[in-house]
């Protein structure tokens, strides 16, 4: 029996859903989603295993124009999970791009999409929040480009079209043997998600800066037999009035933040922990290759 194994790559603008799509393909939450943009910062990867076929996702960042070296870095991402994968998705989100010229019209996105070595699948994301004569409209403009193999409408959180969505993959996909056992799911380890948990609930309960300016470090993760995991995490921000902003009136918004994280975390880990946050300041982290390097945003090729 030929196996087909490959690597594919979810890129788009922020926001526009790619997080939410890799986690209803893998039928398990890896990648963190929130309403706000720019939520993933590195890239993240998922398997789908078969009998038959083996698809790595990798979802990326949103493609954005750098303001920061932590942002440059971010775009790297994007690129070099391009350069590596067999398959492009390219997601656009027709609820606040109805007519496609806020994506198409990006020069980063063009460079990307005029490539012609890379095969490039466009998802239509969010149709639930649009109506089939827009969704017509927008199919033509991206047919009249010839960028793609194929073009798909889909609803990401409603599952519509997903599978149409792995079929066209299965058709593009090389014959491979599998890279990965058909039990992992990610190649990321217990701690990186559990960091990138408490920067999803960073975003969920702070406003503003804090979540862009805040980085999640885990400096103690310890399994105890008979106890609760132990788990020690600075939350880093850049100035002391965001790390009071953190703290809140007498800690209390930290407390919050801690125990709505522990929950999810015990979900994630399917075990209880005992969760230990604190703040750190690092001033302009954001701009500073050194501290990038520490806090793992290498360049994708060191």
């Amino acid at each position: 029996m030929s196996i087909k194994s490959g690597f594919v790559s979810i890129i788009g603008k922020p926001n526009v859903g790619k997080s939410t799509l890799m986690n209803a393909l893998i039928g398990e939450k890896l990648s963190i989603t929130t309403p706000k943009p720019q939520t993933t910062r590195r890239k993240v990867l998922g398997i789908l295993s078969s009998e038959e076929y083996q698809i790595i996702f990798l979802d990326t960042p949103g493609i954005l124009n750098p303001e920061y070296l932590l942002q440059e870095r971010m775009l790297e991402y994007v690129f070099h999970s391009i350069k590596d994968s067999d398959i492009v998705l390219f997601l656009i989100d027709i609820a606040s791009d109805h007519n496609g010229s806020k994506t198409f019209g990006d020069n980063t996105v063009s460079k990307i999409l005029k490539d012609k070595e890379s095969k490039k699948i466009l998802l239509i994301n969010k149709i639930d929040l649009s109506d089939q004569i827009t969704v017509d409209l927008l199919i033509q403009k991206a047919e009249s480009k010839k960028w793609f193999k194929k073009i798909i409408p889909i609803s990401a959180i409603g599952g519509f079209n997903l599978q149409q969505v792995v079929d066209v993959i299965l058709e593009h996909l090389p014959e491979h043997p599998k890279y990965y056992p058909d039990d992992q799911l990610s190649d990321d380890d217990e701690r990186f998600f559990v960091s990138e948990i408490i920067r999803e609930k960073i975003f969920e309960l702070y406003r503003e800066e804090i979540p862009y300016s805040a980085e999640v470090l885990i400096e103690e993760f310890k399994e105890r037999g008979g106890a609760k995991d132990y788990i020690r995490a600075a939350i880093v921000v850049e100035r002391d009035t965001q790390k009071a902003i953190i703290l809140g009136a007498k800690g209390e918004t930290i407390k919050k933040l801690g125990k709505i994280a522990r929950q999810a975390i015990e979900k994630f880990l399917q075990r209880e922990v005992y969760l230990e946050l604190f703040v750190k300041i690092k001033e302009k982290w954001r701009s500073n290759e050194v501290m990038l390097k520490n806090f793992g945003y290498s360049k994708p090729d060191e």
